[in-house]
Parts: C-alpha cells; structure tokens; sequence
C-alpha cells in the first residue's frame, strides 16, 4: 500500500454508500514511530488525544471539545488547523474518517484513532524525554511594562477588565471539571480532571498576581512624574535600560 490516501465504497447493513477513508499502514505489521520521530508536532498529538476517548467526531465536535477544555491549559487550534491535523494523522495511519452516507441530512466526515495511532500516542505520553518550558505571552504585562508611555487610568482600566475575564474563565473551568466528575465512566476522565484542577489553580494565581498589580499601579499614582501621560509624557523615554 502506498503513502497516498486511499477512498474505497463500502455498503453496511446500516446505509449503503458509506466512504471510508484511511492512510497508510494501521498497525499490521508497521513499526510504530516512537514521539516526533512520526513528524507529528504537539498540536497533532493533541488532536489525536481528543481522538483517544470513546467515540468518533467530526473536526467540527473537536474544535468544540478543544474550546470548552483543551484551551485552559494548552491552547485551542484553529479550526483550519484542527483539519489539517486530521489529515496528517490520517496519512500516517494514526486515524480513520468515514463519511455520512445519504441517508444523513447532512454531509459530514467523522475521524477516530487507529490502533496505530493509539500506540504511537501511548509512546509519546509515555515518553521521559523533556517536554520543555511553557512559553509565556501575557499581553497585559507587555503593555504595563510600557507603562510610562500610556495613563495611568489606562493600565487600571485594562487590569480590571483582565480581572473580570478570569474570572469568568475560571467558572468555565469549574464547570468543565463538572462535566467530567459526573460523566459516565467516570474513571476515563480521572486525567483530564487533573489537568482542569490544575487550570484552575493556575487562573485563581492570575487573579491573585492581577489584583496585586492594581496595587503596585494604584501606589506608582502616588509618585511625583507620574503626569496623566506616563512617567515622562508621549515620547521618548529618558529612563535608562538596565545593565547587563
């Protein structure tokens, strides 16, 4: 069989015309590639996590499941690449699509893990090799460290509304982790669980660190060449870098 995806028709007792699709070598006799020897970047290893519970879904029911769980720990892809995910999983033979047949109102494709792609997903979990550091963007952070440029009630303005959003992010957790307690087979969702319990340490931290923010800020107000515009005014700052 070659690397090239194959279609082929097949009729079930349960709708005829059905396509099924499927890559290359699952697991008959292929070596399964151990972690990103399978030229799978993290985001696909996601993907196909979400793959890895019971049941089949379209890329649109993952975009959705990545949204309302994966998001509040790692991050969401974008739909677009959600597909493009499932397509190189597919070619490697990590994942299936089969087709709606005619009978649905509505065309649609839906992808489960393959054997091979369970295993190759075990071998990379598994894997003791460094997961690297977590990569940090905090666009408030960035904008209050360009504090002296910008009013003073700006910045307030701005950590109180990122205050707000926490705080709503950190319900959608809870309610997230909900789900997963009262979900049925309760067992298969001990890890996830894990993870939203950490996401919602990790949010009511950013509470803790914005609140104290609007502290530092509300004391900077206090000091003399704090003007309405900033430390020095709308322009070039005279304050001098660090030393290295």
């Amino acid at each position: 069989m070659t690397s090239r995806q194959i279609s082929n028709k097949q009729e079930t007792g349960h709708g005829q015309g059905q396509e099924i699709r499927q890559g290359r070598g699952t697991g008959q006799g292929r070596e399964v590639p151990r972690g990103d020897a399978a030229g799978v970047p993290p985001t696909g290893w996601a993907v196909l996590g979400l793959l890895s519970f019971r049941g089949g879904r379209t890329g649109y029911e993952l975009k959705k499941w990545a949204d309302s769980s994966l998001r509040f720990f790692y991050w969401s892809p974008a739909i677009s690449q959600i597909y493009a995910e499932l397509r190189r999983l597919e070619s490697l033979g990590f994942a299936t699509s089969r087709r709606s047949g005619p009978e649905e109102p509505r065309a649609t494709r839906r992808y489960t893990i393959t054997e091979a792609g369970r295993d190759a997903l075990a071998a990379w979990a598994d894997g003791a090799d460094d997961p690297g550091s977590p990569v940090l963007k905090h666009p408030l952070v960035l904008r209050v460290w360009l504090g002296h440029l910008a009013a003073p009630g700006t910045l307030r303005a701005l950590v109180e509304r990122h205050i707000e959003r926490t705080r709503g992010e950190l319900e959608k957790i809870r309610d997230a982790r909900l789900r997963a307690e009262r979900a049925e087979r309760a067992e298969e969702w001990a890890f996830p669980r894990v993870a939203l319990s950490w996401s919602e340490r990790r949010h009511l931290a950013e509470l803790e660190l914005a609140e104290a923010m609007l502290e530092d800020l509300e004391d900077l107000e206090g000091l003399k060449g704090l003007d309405g515009l900033g430390v020095v005014g709308r322009g070039t700052s005279d304050v001098p870098p660090p030393e290295e």
